[in-house]
Protein backbone atom coordinates (compact mmCIF):
# COMPACT_ATOMS: atom_id res chain seq x y z
CA UNK A 1 0.00 0.00 0.00
CA UNK A 2 0.86 3.63 -0.63
CA UNK A 3 3.04 4.69 2.58
CA UNK A 4 0.50 8.47 2.33
CA UNK A 5 -2.38 6.72 1.50
CA UNK A 6 -0.86 4.78 4.95
CA UNK A 7 -0.61 7.76 6.93
CA UNK A 8 -3.83 9.76 6.09
CA UNK A 9 -6.07 6.96 7.62
CA UNK A 10 -3.88 7.03 10.42
CA UNK A 11 -4.99 10.63 10.43
CA UNK A 12 -8.20 9.93 9.96
CA UNK A 13 -8.25 7.05 12.44
CA UNK A 14 -10.19 4.73 9.73
CA UNK A 15 -8.87 2.09 7.79
CA UNK A 16 -10.75 1.35 4.53
CA UNK A 17 -11.51 -2.27 3.69
CA UNK A 18 -12.10 -1.28 0.28
CA UNK A 19 -9.02 0.08 -1.18
CA UNK A 20 -10.03 0.97 -4.26
CA UNK A 21 -12.41 3.36 -2.64
CA UNK A 22 -10.06 6.19 -1.12
CA UNK A 23 -8.29 5.88 -4.23
CA UNK A 24 -11.10 6.75 -6.22
CA UNK A 25 -11.57 9.62 -3.55
CA UNK A 26 -7.85 11.07 -4.58
CA UNK A 27 -7.67 10.51 -7.96
CA UNK A 28 -8.07 13.77 -9.72
CA UNK A 29 -9.36 13.67 -13.24
CA UNK A 30 -6.56 14.36 -15.30
CA UNK A 31 -4.89 11.38 -14.23
CA UNK A 32 -6.44 9.81 -16.90
CA UNK A 33 -8.04 6.58 -15.23
CA UNK A 34 -11.59 4.59 -15.76
CA UNK A 35 -12.32 6.85 -13.16
CA UNK A 36 -12.37 9.43 -10.62
CA UNK A 37 -13.12 11.45 -7.88
CA UNK A 38 -16.03 13.78 -8.85
CA UNK A 39 -18.86 11.17 -7.96
CA UNK A 40 -17.87 11.04 -4.87
CA UNK A 41 -17.16 14.77 -4.17
CA UNK A 42 -20.59 15.16 -5.43
CA UNK A 43 -22.01 13.20 -2.53
CA UNK A 44 -19.15 14.44 0.34
CA UNK A 45 -20.56 18.15 -0.53
CA UNK A 46 -24.26 17.18 0.56
CA UNK A 47 -22.49 15.25 3.29
CA UNK A 48 -20.44 17.76 4.83
CA UNK A 49 -23.79 20.50 4.45
CA UNK A 50 -25.47 18.30 6.61
CA UNK A 51 -22.66 17.32 9.39
CA UNK A 52 -21.77 21.14 9.61
CA UNK A 53 -25.38 22.24 9.78
CA UNK A 54 -26.07 19.96 12.39
CA UNK A 55 -22.82 20.48 14.20
CA UNK A 56 -23.51 24.31 14.24
CA UNK A 57 -27.52 24.00 14.69
CA UNK A 58 -26.87 22.29 18.48
CA UNK A 59 -23.35 24.75 19.10
CA UNK A 60 -24.89 27.83 18.86
CA UNK A 61 -28.73 27.20 19.88
CA UNK A 62 -29.63 30.89 20.09
CA UNK A 63 -28.01 32.24 16.84
CA UNK A 64 -30.98 32.83 14.03
CA UNK A 65 -31.75 30.68 10.87
CA UNK A 66 -29.62 33.79 8.85
CA UNK A 67 -26.81 33.85 11.03
CA UNK A 68 -26.22 30.24 11.06
CA UNK A 69 -26.52 30.13 7.04
CA UNK A 70 -23.48 32.30 7.15
CA UNK A 71 -21.87 30.35 9.44
CA UNK A 72 -22.23 27.49 7.64
CA UNK A 73 -21.45 29.33 4.25
CA UNK A 74 -18.09 30.73 5.69
CA UNK A 75 -17.00 27.17 6.72
CA UNK A 76 -18.28 24.91 3.70
CA UNK A 77 -16.47 26.30 1.20
CA UNK A 78 -13.51 26.37 -1.00
CA UNK A 79 -10.84 27.78 1.11
CA UNK A 80 -12.78 25.98 4.22
CA UNK A 81 -12.16 22.84 2.74
CA UNK A 82 -8.45 23.47 1.53
CA UNK A 83 -7.88 24.25 5.16
CA UNK A 84 -9.24 21.12 6.56
CA UNK A 85 -7.15 19.02 2.98
CA UNK A 86 -3.92 20.64 4.20
CA UNK A 87 -4.31 19.39 7.86
CA UNK A 88 -4.76 15.85 6.51
CA UNK A 89 -2.04 16.80 4.35
CA UNK A 90 -3.98 15.63 0.69
CA UNK A 91 -1.74 17.57 -1.40
CA UNK A 92 1.01 14.42 -0.97
CA UNK A 93 -1.92 11.54 -1.45
CA UNK A 94 -3.52 12.74 -4.58
CA UNK A 95 -3.77 11.47 -7.97
CA UNK A 96 -2.94 14.22 -11.03
CA UNK A 97 -1.07 13.71 -13.97
CA UNK A 98 2.19 14.70 -15.07
CA UNK A 99 1.20 18.55 -16.54
CA UNK A 100 -1.06 19.09 -13.50
CA UNK A 101 1.79 17.79 -11.40
CA UNK A 102 3.86 20.55 -12.52
CA UNK A 103 1.05 23.18 -12.49
CA UNK A 104 1.50 22.71 -8.96
CA UNK A 105 -1.47 21.10 -8.93
CA UNK A 106 -1.17 19.71 -5.62
CA UNK A 107 -1.09 23.02 -3.80
CA UNK A 108 -4.33 24.14 -5.65
CA UNK A 109 -7.35 25.38 -3.66
CA UNK A 110 -10.07 23.56 -5.63
CA UNK A 111 -7.98 20.19 -6.27
CA UNK A 112 -7.41 19.79 -2.43
CA UNK A 113 -10.95 21.21 -1.59
CA UNK A 114 -12.46 18.42 -4.23
CA UNK A 115 -10.59 15.92 -3.16
CA UNK A 116 -11.53 16.45 0.66
CA UNK A 117 -14.88 16.56 -0.20
CA UNK A 118 -14.64 12.91 -1.94
CA UNK A 119 -12.69 11.45 0.67
CA UNK A 120 -15.51 12.23 3.12
CA UNK A 121 -17.91 11.40 0.96
CA UNK A 122 -15.97 7.56 0.29
CA UNK A 123 -15.87 7.36 4.05
CA UNK A 124 -19.70 8.06 4.54
CA UNK A 125 -20.40 5.22 2.11
CA UNK A 126 -17.87 3.23 3.91
CA UNK A 127 -18.30 3.74 7.79
CA UNK A 128 -21.30 5.86 7.55
CA UNK A 129 -22.38 9.49 8.52
CA UNK A 130 -21.36 8.64 12.62
CA UNK A 131 -18.19 7.86 11.60
CA UNK A 132 -18.04 10.97 9.31
CA UNK A 133 -19.06 13.38 11.47
CA UNK A 134 -16.90 12.30 14.36
CA UNK A 135 -13.82 12.86 11.88
CA UNK A 136 -15.18 16.15 10.38
CA UNK A 137 -15.90 17.54 13.86
CA UNK A 138 -12.28 16.77 14.94
CA UNK A 139 -10.67 18.31 11.60
CA UNK A 140 -13.13 21.48 12.53
CA UNK A 141 -12.21 21.81 15.89
CA UNK A 142 -8.05 21.28 14.81
CA UNK A 143 -8.96 24.15 11.98
CA UNK A 144 -10.48 26.46 14.30
CA UNK A 145 -9.12 26.19 18.25
CA UNK A 146 -11.96 28.78 19.44
CA UNK A 147 -15.39 27.95 17.27
CA UNK A 148 -17.47 31.30 17.30
CA UNK A 149 -19.06 33.38 15.05
CA UNK A 150 -15.87 35.95 15.39
CA UNK A 151 -13.29 33.49 15.33
CA UNK A 152 -14.62 32.02 12.12
CA UNK A 153 -15.59 34.94 10.22
CA UNK A 154 -12.57 36.81 11.19
CA UNK A 155 -11.01 34.27 8.88
CA UNK A 156 -12.16 35.97 5.79
CA UNK A 157 -10.31 39.40 7.22
CA UNK A 158 -6.93 37.12 8.02
CA UNK A 159 -7.01 35.48 4.72
CA UNK A 160 -7.76 38.47 2.68
CA UNK A 161 -4.69 40.42 4.88
CA UNK A 162 -2.17 37.58 3.94
CA UNK A 163 -3.10 37.30 0.49
CA UNK A 164 -2.86 41.43 0.00
CA UNK A 165 0.59 41.86 1.98
CA UNK A 166 1.73 38.95 -0.51
CA UNK A 167 0.18 39.96 -3.25
CA UNK A 168 0.67 43.69 -2.98
CA UNK A 169 2.75 44.21 -0.05
CA UNK A 170 -0.06 45.85 1.09
CA UNK A 171 -3.41 45.36 3.82
CA UNK A 172 -6.61 46.21 2.74
CA UNK A 173 -8.63 49.33 4.02
CA UNK A 174 -12.08 48.80 5.21
CA UNK A 175 -14.43 52.12 4.24
CA UNK A 176 -17.89 52.77 5.70
CA UNK A 177 -19.66 53.69 2.73
CA UNK A 178 -23.24 54.53 4.24
CA UNK A 179 -25.45 53.34 7.65
CA UNK A 180 -28.97 53.28 7.21
CA UNK A 181 -31.85 52.01 8.94
CA UNK A 182 -33.86 52.72 12.63
CA UNK A 183 -31.34 52.04 15.23
CA UNK A 184 -32.87 48.98 16.76
CA UNK A 185 -32.50 47.68 12.66
CA UNK A 186 -29.36 49.70 11.50
CA UNK A 187 -27.38 48.60 8.41
CA UNK A 188 -23.84 49.08 7.13
CA UNK A 189 -22.89 48.91 4.03
CA UNK A 190 -18.92 48.60 3.87
CA UNK A 191 -15.90 48.61 1.40
CA UNK A 192 -12.85 46.79 0.60
CA UNK A 193 -10.37 49.06 -0.53
CA UNK A 194 -6.92 47.92 -2.00
CA UNK A 195 -4.12 50.44 -3.12
CA UNK A 196 -7.09 53.15 -3.53
CA UNK A 197 -8.85 50.93 -5.70
CA UNK A 198 -12.41 49.51 -4.64
CA UNK A 199 -12.70 45.81 -4.69
CA UNK A 200 -15.76 44.75 -3.32
CA UNK A 201 -18.81 46.35 -1.03
CA UNK A 202 -20.83 44.41 1.21
CA UNK A 203 -24.07 44.89 3.59
CA UNK A 204 -24.15 43.42 6.94
CA UNK A 205 -26.14 44.78 10.51
CA UNK A 206 -23.31 45.54 12.15
CA UNK A 207 -19.37 47.06 10.54
CA UNK A 208 -17.66 44.04 12.22
CA UNK A 209 -20.25 41.58 9.69
CA UNK A 210 -19.86 43.79 6.51
CA UNK A 211 -16.19 43.92 6.75
CA UNK A 212 -16.36 40.55 6.90
CA UNK A 213 -18.84 39.97 4.42
CA UNK A 214 -16.80 42.47 1.76
CA UNK A 215 -13.13 40.50 3.04
CA UNK A 216 -15.23 37.28 1.47
CA UNK A 217 -16.15 38.84 -1.91
CA UNK A 218 -12.68 40.67 -1.82
CA UNK A 219 -11.40 37.42 -2.02
CA UNK A 220 -13.56 35.66 -4.64
CA UNK A 221 -12.71 38.34 -6.77
CA UNK A 222 -9.15 38.25 -6.57
CA UNK A 223 -8.89 34.75 -7.02
CA UNK A 224 -10.83 35.35 -10.42
CA UNK A 225 -8.28 37.79 -11.41
CA UNK A 226 -5.34 35.50 -10.56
Amino acid sequence: MDKNLQILQKRLDYQFKDQNLIIEALTHKSYKKSYNNERLEFLGDAVLDLIVGEFLYHKFPDVAEGELSKLRASLVNEKGFEKLAQILNLGNCIYISLAEENNKGREKSSLLSNAFEALMGALYLEAGLEKTRKACIHLLELAYPVIDMEAIFRDFKTTLQELTQAKFGDTPEYRLIRAYGPDHKKEFEMAVVIQNKEISRAIGKSKKEAQQASAKLALEVLKEES
